[in-house]
């Protein structure tokens, strides 16, 4: 056969003559598919199959002549050129000769199979050209027939408004540019589940991270955005060592997936997804393991044929009557990959956020972490696109690559639709501008010219300030940063941040707070989940069975409990497991994030009066008058009241450490006053399975406490280090309430008494070989208490992470 290839006869050498997508599968099925990885075959119809069809129908100067002098920028003509074009070629007819060999080769994969028709351009040495979503995918394309009347519209889509506009944009001659056929046995995830996985974090740009979206039906809905799929992190260093990094699993709500159609002329529909499904993660922690190995194989591959390191884009589909696991696409990631180093990292804040919280209209998932206020321009479909003006911000249900044009001139994007891989999220990353998909409802909240303000500096989660709210920019640099006689540490709080932090200049993590994962991540009190009998109004009980929900299997349990039925002790596991994989999966991702640099991480140190504002929290908790001195840290531990719900901390520590073997991580006891109470603690610590010094474990202290300091000999006997809270050690050195506004001017970290507390605190940890660090605020804000505690001999300096270069720089 002169014009049909099948993939097992191509690789990416021929890409000149199949295309980058096509190329690579051929590739992955001839090298990869020995590693037991799944690949679905089938046959490639060359570009040389393309230029015969233009040839034998004499469209070629048709085609270009229409092409020639074109103003991409007036869309309205833009528009009539592409589908003028795409009308000649899909009309005519197909070439006799090469009708009979996809006929051919159709029939040797099986008689009436259903195949997927992948459209992959090309361009003569130019094999970094990828083009991707340029072009248009036909799926459930089944019979000879059926396959014969899409193969033309398939060419065509190598003139989509996108494409045109394009080539045009990055140079590339039209008549250099063809187009490669991929026709590919169709996998069943209709009956199950599909998605994409990146070999690295989208959003920073992360290389040790494997991320996988996933939904239910057809992987179309997830690439398109059409769903709000399920996200999984997986860390890519303690997976090659077979341990079971999931770092992060974020639920989506999968409301539609696509089908298969009985209809020819509409082959794939969307339906709704039942409400107990889309409650559901549609991975099992199994198959998010198994693609994950199979990614990080696509990418040794790649990376070691380029000879540099090549982060992935990758397909992947699960067939439901076999229930096996397919990569049936995959090609280099081409955002971050192609990017310069940067030398800076530009933070973005909003000086009063809790101030301004009740003028939020929607929330979706952040891309990117910058703020941009505009107009809004709601834009319903894209024959309205020349309404937009350069500077708004877009606002749609969901955009495809037709939408393009536009924005590139939009300072944020805003949709109902999409997750972290949508077409909205990838495009806006290529831009360098913020957006917020997967909204629901953001085209209904948000009225048309208002202004707005675009908020993604906070997280995993992005906001629509109903106003123009003030923000502030922070350029932080990264490089080239000296080296100081001091290890120069972070204070980390926010997981979902870490990634992006981990690029400034670092030692480390000096403290990570559990509470905050527990008030953010979690939000239940956690002896709620351990004794949920006592539970009694069902406002509270509904709070908690919907956060808990996708992580507890038997709904029938649930029943139980809004009828008043004996709670189960099966219910009562699974709600244990909920808090500690949680919380085992917020802390970890910040031990994956400076893997292999050690991690400390600060068990809970809520006060009483913070417990209670947890969800169930008013059963639990008692009411003390100064909760600052009272039920916290190393006393709550060992407290009847509490014991139970530390096993839980530990237990999710330990898994940290034994199941996704993130053992860089050090455990650290706030708020412990005697000795006796801390010799208790690590009693009930190695109890539940977290012993000092086995498999390398260190378990620091804070030294936020007089008698910290004035035992220092004591407790170095006891721990294998410490790690000053200066906020604490300042107020009960000075007996200032920090909280008290009237005696606010008395705290003071830089006051001689507590100066020499400090002193006394490093003098004492030297003189018994422990190392000793401070990871409370003053560092950050005074830079000259920093150098002075360098020049006694502190081991190490935690500083938020928007203070580290500023105080790096005036430390030299």
């Amino acid at each position: 056969m002169k014009l049909i290839r099948k993939f097992e006869e191509i690789s990416l050498k021929d890409i000149g003559l199949v295309g980058g997508k096509n190329g690579s599968l051929g590739e992955m099925i001839q090298n990869l598919t020995p590693l037991g990885i799944k690949i679905p075959s089938g046959f490639v119809i060359t570009s040389e199959g393309y230029k015969l069809h233009l040839q034998e129908n004499n469209l070629e100067e048709k085609i270009y002549s229409l092409l020639k002098n074109l103003d991409k920028s007036n869309v309205e003509k833009l528009g009539k050129v592409g589908e003028g074009i795409r009308e000649l070629i899909s009309n005519a007819p197909l070439p006799k000769e090469l009708v009979e060999e996809i006929i051919s080769a159709y029939k040797k994969m099986g008689e009436k199979i259903d195949v997927a028709v992948r459209s992959s351009a090309t361009a003569e040495d130019l094999p970094e050209a990828s083009f991707a979503g340029q072009q248009e995918t036909f799926l459930n394309v089944t019979g000879k027939e059926n396959l014969l009347e899409v193969c033309p519209k398939a060419f065509a889509s190598l003139f989509t408004d996108r494409a045109i506009s394009y080539r045009i944009d990055h140079g590339f001659a039209h008549e250099q540019v063809l187009i490669s056929l991929g026709i590919q046995k169709m996998i069943r995830s209709d009956l199950s589940s599909a998605g994409v996985i990146f070999t690295l974090d989208t959003e920073s740009g992360h290389k040790d991270v494997i991320f996988i979206n996933s939904s239910y039906g057809l992987g179309e809905n997830v690439v398109k955005g059409n769903v709000n799929p399920d996200e999984f992190y997986i860390h890519k260093p303690t997976l090659e060592k077979n341990f079971k990094p999931i770092l992060k699993k974020r639920l989506g709500t999968k409301r539609k997936k696509l089908i298969y159609s009985d209809n020819p002329k509409e082959p794939t529909i969307n339906i709704d997804v039942d409400e107990k499904d889309q409650n559901k993660f549609s991975l099992s922690n199994d198959e998010i393991l198994t693609l994950s190995k199979q990614s990080l194989e696509i990418e040794k591959y790649y990376s070691n044929k380029k000879g540099s390191w090549s982060p992935m884009d990758i397909e992947w589909a699960k067939d439901g009557n076999d229930n096996e696991l397919y990569i049936v696409q995959a090609r280099p990631e081409t955002v971050h990959s192609l990017k310069q180093e940067q030398t800076f990292y530009e933070e973005f804040s909003i000086p009063n956020r809790e101030a301004n919280k009740d003028k939020i209209i929607a929330t979706g998932k952040s891309i990117g972490n910058k703020i941009s206020s505009g107009k809004a321009r709601i834009i319903s479909d894209a024959s309205r696109m020349n309404e937009m003006k350069k500077g708004e911000i877009l606002i749609t249900d969901m955009t495809d690559p037709d939408w393009q044009p536009i924005m590139k001139i939009a300072s944020g994007i805003i949709t109902n639709r999409g997750g972290r891989t949508c077409h909205a999220a990838i495009v806006s990353r290529e831009l360098g501008i913020p957006a917020i998909v997967g909204t629901i409802d953001a085209t209904e909240k948000i009225k048309n010219e208002q202004e707005i303000t675009l908020d993604c500096s906070g997280g995993e989660v992005g906001a629509v300030y109903g106003e123009k709210i003030e923000f502030e920019t922070n350029k932080i640099e990264i490089k080239d940063t000296p080296k100081l006689p001091v290890e120069i540490m972070m204070n980390i709080g926010n997981p979902d941040k870490a990634f992006n932090f981990s690029k400034i200049t670092n030692d480390g993590v000096g403290l990570a707070r559990l509470e905050f994962i527990i008030n953010s991540g979690i939000k239940i009190h956690p002896m709620a989940l351990i004794h949920p009998e006592i539970i009694k109004d069902n406002e509270t009980i509904q709070k908690i069975k919907s956060i808990t929900y996708p992580y507890v299997e038997d709904i029938g349990i649930w029943e139980k409990i809004k009828d008043k039925i004996t709670v189960s002790e099966k219910l009562k596991s699974q709600r244990k497991k909920f808090f500690i994989d949680k919380l085992a999966e917020e802390a970890g991702t910040i031990a994956a994030a400076f893997y292999p640099k050690p991690v400390i991480i600060r068990l809970s140190d809520f006060k009483s009066n913070e417990y209670r504002q947890l969800i169930g929290g008013k059963y639990f908790e008692p009411e003390e008058e100064n909760p600052m001195l009272g039920l916290r840290g190393a006393s709550r531990y060992t407290h009847e009241s509490y014991k139970e719900a530390f096993e839980l901390e530990c237990l999710a520590m330990k898994k940290i450490r034994e199941e996704m073997g993130l053992t860089n991580i050090k455990l650290m006891i706030p708020f412990a006053r005697t000795i006796e109470e801390s010799k208790s603690v690590l009693e009930v610590m190695n109890e539940y399975g977290l012993k000092k010094n086995e498999n390398g474990l260190e378990i620091y202290v804070m030294c936020e406490i007089p008698s910290n300091v004035i035992l220092a000999d004591e407790f170095s006997k006891i721990y294998d280090g410490f790690s000053i809270g200066s906020n604490d050690l300042t107020q009960l050195t000075l007996g200032v309430d920090r909280d008290s506004q009237l005696v606010a001017e008395i705290f003071d970290e830089r006051n001689k008494a507590v100066k020499k507390m400090l002193v006394m605190a490093i003098e004492g940890a030297k003189r018994n070989n422990k190392k000793i660090g401070i990871c409370g605020q003053a560092p950050s804000d005074y830079p000259e208490l920093a150098k002075f505690l360098i020049d006694k001999g502190i081991n190490s300096i935690s500083l938020n992470p928007d203070s580290v270069i500023r105080t790096i720089k005036k430390l030299i």
